[in-house]
């Protein structure tokens, strides 16, 4: 597929506009640290990852969906399953995946290690979104690539499944204010910021619910579903509680966290 780059560049900079300026203009919270500090760090982060991926994968997930569907890899096309019900499929299998990725990395020590420098954010906003250790980000390029490898969608699908993944997490991150009625609706369609924000609890239990980033039905299937925080969206406290410290917001530390921090009791086989 031509101009791949520039469709996700362009996607993903009118979304993170759009979601930045609506949080100056209708904030959800107030933000408790210094924009300026977390920003610095958690954009870095967004910046070095993709150097990282194209370092370190000479082909990446649209162009193994090109090569499944001329080679006739994957269940899909070994099913012979018409293109648009492939590509709807596609998207919605995709998604399945990685919600049960993020399973995986609450479950497995290890891989927590990785995943809760996204968690130590001491705010949500539309970077923390975007805020993902490179070897978190590593890892699950090799299980997407593998996930197309098998399932066999169509390359339209994975570009379009990548788009809303990127866009429905700087949504879903996003300190944005939406009226109570329109979030009821929006989240039987998508994972909405006030659906999400619960993940980001210090409260553990809820640290280990609503797992979802585009489709919010994963959740209330696999009974991970919560609907509201204990304490209410203004007072809840966000992060982990073993990091509290602004200091440790700076893009050095951030990428040592995994290897030096404290991984908590968040884990849920710890439970």
């Amino acid at each position: 597929m031509k101009n791949v780059f520039a469709i996700r560049v362009v996607f993903f900079l009118s979304v993170f506009i759009m979601i930045a300026a609506w949080e100056l203009m209708a904030p959800r919270r107030v933000l408790t640290n210094s924009r300026k500090t977390r920003w610095f760090g958690n954009l870095a982060i967004t910046f070095l990852n993709p150097l990282v991926i194209y370092l370190l994968f000479p082909v990446l997930a649209v162009d193994m969906a090109i090569k499944t569907q001329e080679s006739g890899w994957g269940l899909f096309n070994i099913l012979g399953l018409p293109y648009g019900l492939s590509l709807i499929l596609g998207v919605a299998v995709l998604d399945f995946i990685i919600y049960v990725q993020h399973v995986i990395f609450h479950a497995i020590p290890l891989l927590w290690r990785l995943h809760m420098m996204h968690h130590a954010d001491l705010d949500v906003d539309v970077t923390t979104g975007l805020r993902f250790h490179p070897i978190e980000i590593v890892l699950s390029m090799g299980i997407k690539i593998s996930a197309v490898v098998l399932i066999g969608p169509p390359a339209a699908a994975v570009l379009i499944f990548e788009v809303l993944l990127n866009a429905t997490s700087m949504f879903n991150h996003g300190n944005i204010r939406l009226p109570l009625k329109i979030d009821r609706v929006l989240r039987c369609l998508v994972v909405t910021p006030e659906m999400h924000r619960v993940h980001h609890s210090v409260i553990i239990r809820e640290t280990n619910s609503n797992f979802g980033f585009n489709l919010p039905w994963w959740d209330r299937l696999f009974g991970t579903y919560r609907d509201q925080p204990a304490k209410g969206h203004k007072d809840m406290t966000i992060g982990l509680s073993q990091f509290r410290d602004a200091r440790e917001l700076t893009l050095h530390w951030l990428l040592a966290l995994p290897f030096i921090g404290d991984p908590g009791r968040q884990p849920i086989n710890r439970h």
